[in-house]
């Protein structure tokens, strides 16, 4: 049975595991919570790179005082060995009496037997508790494991006529500084940021995390460059070797361009080419075996409306800003209405809020 209380202590884990997004991959960015008589006496985290996870970190704090008391785990305890042991084993260990699991681990080697180790060792296991926060916490890890690719979050700025630029593609200051801070804070959640090289030559942007204190959060770049036109000079080339950049490519790109590249600490992937640039579903499906769950497009209307049309798009974010910039500026899809995003059927609107002098939609995959 559910308490009050395994709301309150769970939902404590899903914060503590928010800690993790962005810089747990490949692994879930877990969040564990370990009670007794009614006061956490553990907290835990994935740390950085997936290790330790969040249930082990939760026993090493609560240290002998675990033995009788409740786990609450954002995600089911893993069961097999991989680099570490299974946290199942450690919380069997440590004498746990109670785990409360959100959801269940979709990951095939778990699937399950994290719960059915545990209740074969005498503890009680209660699950589904906060179920839909720990999906919506999860996505990253779920969509990698289930289709293969990471979850994409698509953020556009448009100004209140729905444009995203200037006439000729030139950038236009569209937002105020609140959301800006609120998009450093949605890079450092993910794991990669990933843009176009038309971007790249117009804005020349540098895609980090520059709040305070969290520039070692900044995501992977990654930049979309079927002829590898990206300058030597742009500023993700130059500071490739402090935050990591992988570029896509077609499988024709030049290979001297290629080594240039390489020699400023910059990954080149080759993949093959789609309708008018590259295949995205190639794209996604390689960075999510390169470990990426969360993924941003924070791009240009082009490549954004390809995204779109692709059906890549697992959640958006529309940030609006107060001013016009009038019928002669670009359109925020390149050939698509605005529309085309915030009504489509395959997308529901979550959430809506002001910050500032700007509007936030969020919208979410059905």
């Amino acid at each position: 049975m559910t308490t009050a209380d395994d709301l309150r202590f769970m939902q404590l884990a899903l914060t503590l595991g928010r800690r993790g997004l962005g810089n747990a991959w490949p692994n879930p960015a877990v969040g564990a919570v370990i009670v007794k008589d009614g006061a956490v006496i553990g907290r835990g985290w994935t740390q950085p790179g997936g290790r330790p996870h969040a249930e082990t970190e939760a026993l090493r704090r609560a240290g002998k005082a675990a033995r009788g008391a409740t786990l609450y785990a954002t995600l089911e305890p893993c069961s097999h060995h991989g680099k570490t042991p299974p946290c199942a084993e450690a919380i069997v260990a440590a004498g746990i009496a109670r785990v409360v699991s959100a959801i269940e681990d979709p990951n095939p080697e778990v699937a399950g037997r994290g719960d059915e180790m545990l209740r074969a060792s005498g503890i009680v296991v209660t699950t589904g508790v906060c179920a839909e926060d720990a999906r919506r916490a999860h996505a990253g890890h779920i969509c990698r494991i289930l289709d293969g690719r990471p979850h994409v979050t698509l953020k556009l700025a448009v100004s209140s006529d729905d444009k995203a630029g200037l006439s000729g593609r030139r950038p236009a200051p569209i937002t105020g500084e609140e959301t800006r801070a609120r998009v450093h804070l949605m890079r450092a959640m993910n794991d990669a940021v990933l843009t176009g090289i038309g971007t790249v030559q117009s804005d020349d942007p540098e895609l980090t995390c520059r709040l305070p204190g969290m520039a070692g959060q900044s995501p992977v770049r990654v930049v979309l460059d079927r002829d590898l036109r990206l300058p030597l000079t742009a500023t993700l080339a130059t500071t490739a070797k402090q935050v990591p950049v992988w570029v896509f490519c077609g499988e024709k790109a030049a290979t001297d361009r290629e080594q240039a590249l390489g020699e400023m600490g910059i990954v080149v992937l080759r993949t093959k080419a789609g309708e008018g640039g590259l295949d995205l579903h190639a794209v996604v499906e390689a960075l999510g075996t390169r470990g990426i769950t969360r993924l941003m497009v924070e791009a240009g209307p082009t490549l954004s409306a390809s995204f779109l049309r692709a059906d890549l798009v697992d959640e958006a974010l529309v940030l609006r800003g107060p001013s016009t910039i009038g019928a002669d500026g670009i359109d925020a899809l390149d050939g698509l209405p605005l529309s085309a995003l915030t009504g489509s059927h395959k997308l529901k609107q979550s959430g809506a809020e002001q910050v500032g002098a700007d509007s936030h939609l969020h919208l979410e995959r059905r």
